[in-house]
């Protein structure tokens, strides 16, 4: 699907935006922080069903109780979303309404953001999200078990907080986190190992060299099957009582990027670590297509201030096929 136009009403700081786009590379151009990265925001929440940096309430510009967004496409379809704080967010689709977008009516898209750049030498928690919400694209199986995951994990967490609980109160949770656990845990493998099949190679291209990249996952649970993992978890009650939290599990994993044998954070240049995740973006572009059969959207956010001319024709020249809606101070 290609977009043809896109209209938000009360969205962040903007009451009324309209956004026309080419099928090809569509500009979105202004000073920082008049509202350019609200409606890629905009847009990602049509084609993927949620937001990826907020909650429906904080989009909801100041002073109104609603935000609506609608996007038409080249071939006449559209979507609407409406949220409202009474009854929360609906889509409208070909005259039905849902209360969330239907897994048929989801399109990929690859969102480059500036913070993505630092992603080698960020925190375990977001190399875990980026590379969460990278597979969840692709694969329904992983965002139900991460999400079934995530809630056991939360209601656990609840009771360990809790005065005079038994571990016997416990077990459900407990079987449920290694159930999810163990297999979140082999697909993020499946995942790097796909992804360390293409990495080296896209990435020599993009920076010319003959540098080997790798991207290592640390798995907190080892390659624990599910009776070891609730074992542990068992073993770990009067641990986790006292700290108020669950110690061990999928939720503590962590990546790191290699760089010719040795940790990129730290040994790889500003420019060697740029290279690696502008080749990342290539390689999810590459995997996700394949996996769901469309051509994804591709969304800049304001990237190209970040990257020397080399890689910005790379960028250009890697999704010259694709749809591509960006952001930026000045024209590129």
């Amino acid at each position: 699907m290609i977009i043809k136009t896109v209209k938000v009403s009360n969205f962040r700081s903007h009451e009324q935006f309209l956004l026309d786009c080419k099928k090809k590379v569509t500009q979105i151009l202004g000073e920082n922080g008049c509202g350019k990265t609200s409606i890629l925001e905009a847009i990602y929440i049509v084609l993927q069903g949620k937001s990826f940096r907020a909650t429906d309430r904080e989009i909801v510009k100041r002073g109104t109780d609603f935000y609506r967004i609608e996007i038409e496409f080249f071939d006449g379809r559209k979507i609407i979303v409406v949220y409202e704080e009474k009854n929360g967010k609906t889509f409208l689709i070909e005259d039905q309404k849902k209360k969330r977008l239907p897994k048929k009516n989801k399109y990929p898209v690859i969102l480059f953001e500036p913070k993505d750049l630092n992603l080698v030498g960020s925190s375990p928690t977001r190399k875990r999200d980026f590379f969460d919400r990278m597979i969840q694209q692709w694969s329904e199986k992983y965002h139900d078990s991460l999400l079934r995951y995530q809630k056991a994990l939360k209601q656990r967490n609840e009771l360990l907080k809790k005065d005079g609980v038994t571990a016997a109160e416990f077990f459900s949770w407990n079987l449920l986190l290694a159930k999810y656990g163990v297999e979140i845990r082999e697909m993020r493998n499946k995942m790097v190992d796909e992804i360390n099949s293409k990495l080296t190679k896209v990435y020599r291209e993009i920076a010319q060299n003959n540098d080997d990249i790798l991207l290592n996952y640390e798995s907190y649970t080892k390659d624990f099957g599910e009776s070891e993992y609730l074992k542990i978890l068992e073993m770990n009650f009067e641990k986790d009582l006292f700290m108020g939290h669950t110690s061990f599990g999928v939720h503590k994993d962590d990546y790191d990027f290699m760089f010719n044998e040795v940790l990129a954070d730290g040994n790889a240049s500003r420019g060697e670590v740029r290279s690696i995740m502008v080749a990342m973006k290539f390689i999810e572009a590459d995997i996700l297509e394949k996996k769901v059969k469309k051509k994804p959207l591709i969304l800049l956010d304001d990237v190209f201030s970040e990257l020397d001319e080399t890689r910005q024709k790379a960028l250009v020249k890697n999704f010259e096929d694709n749809q591509i809606i960006l952001t930026s101070v000045e024209g590129v």
